[in-house]
């Protein structure tokens, strides 16, 4: 098929400058400055704000040089991508929706996005992803605009990946990879390194490509015996084996580093002290809810995947009664089940929770599609059964019609604005009547020299009443069985 400028009937090119509308959609409300007057209440300390900024400020890198290697010029400005996407089901919208987000997901790595093109197919073609002809008319659109890179707006199998590229001329990269690179930019803790550099591994062991012939030193023959000698493993066999190597230390170190987690969890589950995980998708305002309940300093950025480290925090219900509270990693549509197998053991902080906030953002074009592709997300790590209350942020930039169809539509759901404490209150209520509470209700008379009894009453329980009295503290309270039994031999006869 012979390639042309015009665009065909069944191609759907986006505008050059690709809409602004879209964009902020698909990271969330049109940007504001952060300022430590207006949102430093609510954000807390911004401890690597700055930081960030800093690594990922290169707009103003506009002068090039011409004595430079390619190498050195492509570190000295943006990637310069277009994004091609196959549109195979649903409503136009929907397809368009789609490529806007891969178009933030493009800017969040760090790339200038030039162009956008969506092919319209009824399956993913096996050989170019688009189809022959359509690879060709990308080409034109490759030259046309001065790109170098190509981002698919789905996982490319290695053959397309390779033939797709041998059209184009250009690197091309699919979604799993440009979110792969966001995470290895974001992660910072040792565990999220490990994490990612695992996830990446096991993405780049089907895809190693080179001189599949090249011979390594590593010879077949030798003592062997007869019909042994020969060249040995290739240099990409050898390559694998190396990565399969290093795979199976880095799992070694999840495996010792998520051992250190479990202590901690069942630590928290001896003293009896109900946990609450914060999941949703990426950039719905986890970190800022965060931040709004417990002043937790978490950075906040209007970005996707900003924050990946899990982040665990105590807090108080308007009651008096303590729990934790965990920010957990972002989700997104179509998660690389590379990143979901790595990230298994942080994601088990939902799992292992009493309570799940699910937070969407309710600014969204589609708010519906966020809440499927997380509720994806929790069935593949088996947090199915715990109860989760819906939590639609943003309240203050979404559509009023749009929150009347979510309240609507979830069971259990409350509307709030981490940025100006709409809804807070009320939420901190609806918390405090969902956590499990003690199963047995008790009143006994304690002597001071077992005031610990009383301290782990608040602790671990709910004290209804709190009565000192001369032989001691009269206490009414629901505790847990364990504390129950401790405090059985001071309840007075009468109370039998």
């Amino acid at each position: 098929m012979t390639s042309s400028s015009s665009p065909s009937q069944d191609t759907k090119r986006l505008a050059h400058a690709y809409p602004e509308g879209l964009r902020a959609d698909a990271l969330m409300e049109e940007d504001v400055a952060w300022s430590h007057e207006i949102d430093g209440e609510r954000d807390g300390d911004q401890f690597d704000r700055s930081e960030r900024a800093a690594l990922r400020r290169v707009a103003g890198l506009s002068t090039e040089l011409e004595d430079v290697t390619e190498v050195e010029y492509r570190q000295l400005r943006l990637e310069r991508v277009v994004l091609v996407g196959v549109w195979t089901s649903g409503t136009v919208q929907d397809a368009e929706n789609s490529l806007a987000e891969l178009a933030a997901l493009a800017e969040t790595a760090g790339a200038l996005v030039l162009d956008g093109v969506i092919q319209r197919r009824d399956t993913p073609d096996a050989a170019t992803y688009i189809g022959s002809g359509k690879a060709a008319e990308l080409r034109d659109i490759v030259l046309e605009t001065g790109a170098d890179t190509v981002i698919c707006d789905g996982e490319l199998s290695p053959a397309q990946l390779i033939h797709l590229e041998d059209v184009v001329k250009v690197k091309v990269i699919d979604r799993t990879a440009l979110i792969l690179d966001i995470f290895a930019q974001h992660a910072k803790s040792r565990e999220g390194k490990a994490q990612v550099a695992l996830a990446q591994m096991q993405y780049m062991l089907p895809r190693l490509r080179g001189w599949g012939q090249s011979l390594s030193r590593q010879m077949g023959g030798g003592s062997g015996g007869l019909a042994t000698r020969g060249p040995g493993e290739t240099k990409i066999e050898t390559d694998r084996r190396r990565i399969r190597e290093k795979m199976a230390k880095m799992r070694r170190e999840i495996a010792e580093m998520k051992t250190g987690r479990e202590i901690k969890r069942q630590e928290r589950r001896r003293h009896k002290v109900p946990s609450v995980a914060i999941a949703g998708y990426t950039n719905a305002g986890k970190s800022s809810l965060l931040n709004r309940l417990t002043g937790a300093g978490v950075l906040v950025e209007n970005a996707l995947f900003a924050t990946l480290d899990p982040t665990v925090r105590r807090a108080q219900t308007p009651s008096g009664r303590l729990y934790t509270l965990a920010d957990t990693v972002g989700f997104v549509r179509h998660l690389p089940h590379h990143l979901v197998e790595a990230f298994r053991s942080t994601m088990e902080e939902v799992g292992d929770s009493d309570l799940i906030l699910h937070v969407v953002d309710g600014s969204h074009p589609n708010p519906e599609e966020q809440l499927a592709a997380v509720r994806e997300v929790i069935t593949d790590v088996g947090a199915t059964d715990v109860p989760e209350i819906v939590v639609i942020n943003k309240a203050d930039a979404a559509d009023p019609l749009v929150l009347q169809r979510l309240l609507r539509i979830e069971k259990r759901a409350i509307a709030v604005s981490a940025r100006t404490g709409q809804g807070i209150e009320e939420l901190l209520a609806l918390i405090d009547n969902e956590l499990p509470r003690p199963s047995v209700e008790i009143e006994a008379l304690v002597p001071y020299t077992h005031g610990r009894l009383v301290a782990r009453a608040h602790s671990e329980g709910e004290v209804i009443s709190e009565e000192h009295t001369p032989e001691g503290t009269v206490l009414k309270a629901r505790v847990h069985e364990e504390l129950a039994a401790e405090l059985a031999p001071y309840v007075p006869a009468s109370a039998l």
